[in-house]
């Protein structure tokens, strides 16, 4: 299991990924946004993936904006969760990012049954909820998480 930095290659695997999670992110894969802002992050080295023996499917991926010391998105392709990869890509964007300074993602909020697991590995990490969010594009409820800083 390799993290490792995304390159402009693996654009169409994470369309794929996106698809497949767009039920609880809501639109992307045929957001215009989406791909200039995925391709902004790919070339910006932000963008962060663990891929597939294969080489060309992404187990997961996870997108981080150094600037704002935040998890931008985070998501693990269905048939590769519950193997340790969303541990694995929350390492490795902690790892980058200033742990000196607090750390912040947006995730499901508490109840919301399909974002159980997200808020689970952050939790675990040591993230605990500052705000409400709203609801995401989707429609689903979300909160700020917090990582204090080091």
């Amino acid at each position: 299991m390799a993290f490792t930095r995304s390159h402009p290659s693996d654009f169409l695997s994470w369309l794929a990924l996106a698809r497949e999670v767009e039920p609880l992110f809501g639109p992307m894969v045929d957001e215009e946004g989406f791909h200039a802002a995925l391709r902004q992050a790919i070339g910006g080295e932000a963008a962060f993936c663990i891929r597939h023996d294969d080489g060309d499917a992404l187990c997961g991926g996870v997108i981080i904006s150094p600037a704002a010391n935040e998890i931008v998105w985070l998501a693990v392709a269905e048939r590769f969760r519950r193997r340790g990869f969303g541990r694995a890509l929350l390492r490795g964007a902690l790892d980058r990012l200033e742990r000196r300074e607090r750390i912040r993602v947006q995730t499901f909020a508490a109840g919301v049954a399909a974002g159980a697991a997200a808020r689970r590995l952050y939790l675990a990490a040591g993230f605990s909820d500052v705000e409400a969010a709203g609801a995401n594009p989707a429609g689903i409820a979300t909160v700020i998480m917090q990582l204090p800083a080091l």
